[in-house]
């Protein structure tokens, strides 16, 4: 068990999941739909999540040089957008291992772990850090909708953790899966909300919002999953 992790509850942990540049610049070979928009809400909410010392726990897609596809190993294309990553780091990488550092965050604000495969709870590792992690809330961002996102939020629920989606921070390749991801994850117990709700409004120069594209229940808060892409 990885005792500092289980003798500490945190209010919030924010999961950051494939905000790599092959999913969010232009060029990137899986680049997501709405990626414009997005890219502003993530920003965002890395700035709040600084802002707060809200531990950070990002989880990249990383693919051997043989595989010919998107997030290769050692290409540019598999990094981080520069801004989602934090100075006090530590990395992991995706090698079938449980082993993590009793005091991992008590040392370090961001852990950036590697999966080789969508879901997240399929690597060992990863496994083990977000199962054993105490925290009143789990808050996700990135990508894909339909992917990843879906399959970290289903992992986590499963485990009985609270769990939100900031659904303008999370990008999306298919309209359609999207929309049936966000409302699956509903169903099963994930509140699903926007940026301003989790961070207020933001005076930075924004690329584009969600507001037209989103329907809300204003008393309860919640958004729900009819989230539209480019």
């Amino acid at each position: 068990m990885i005792r500092q992790l289980i003798k500490t509850r945190r209010k919030q942990v924010l999961i950051d999941i494939n905000t790599q540049k092959d999913f969010f610049l232009d060029n990137g070979i899986a680049r997501v739909g709405n990626r414009r928009r997005v890219l502003s809400h993530i920003r965002r909410v890395m700035a709040y999540a600084r802002a707060k010392k809200i531990p950070v726990v990002s989880i990249c897609e990383v693919h051997p040089e043989n595989n010919g596809g998107f997030c290769v190993d050692g290409t540019e294309g598999m990094q981080k957008i520069n801004y989602t990553l934090l100075n006090n780091r530590a990395n992991f990488a995706a090698d079938n291992n449980t082993d993590l550092p009793v005091d991992l965050l008590r040392e370090y604000r961001q852990i950036v772990l590697h999966k080789r495969c969508l879901d997240p709870f399929d690597e060992p590792r990863i496994d083990r850090l977000l199962s054993e992690i105490r925290a009143n809330e789990f808050v996700l961002i990135g990508a894909c909708a339909e992917g990843a996102i879906e399959a970290a939020a289903l992992g986590l629920l499963q485990r009985g953790k609270r769990v939100t989606v900031i659904v303008d921070a999370v990008g999306a390749l298919d309209k359609q899966k999207a929309k049936h991801a966000f409302r699956k994850i509903a169903a099963k117990g994930a509140r699903l909300i926007e940026t301003r709700k989790f961070a207020g409004i933001s005076h930075l120069k924004t690329v584009g919002t969600y507001s037209d594209d989103i329907m809300h229940d204003s008393q309860a808060g919640i958004v729900t999953a009819d989230l539209l892409v480019e």
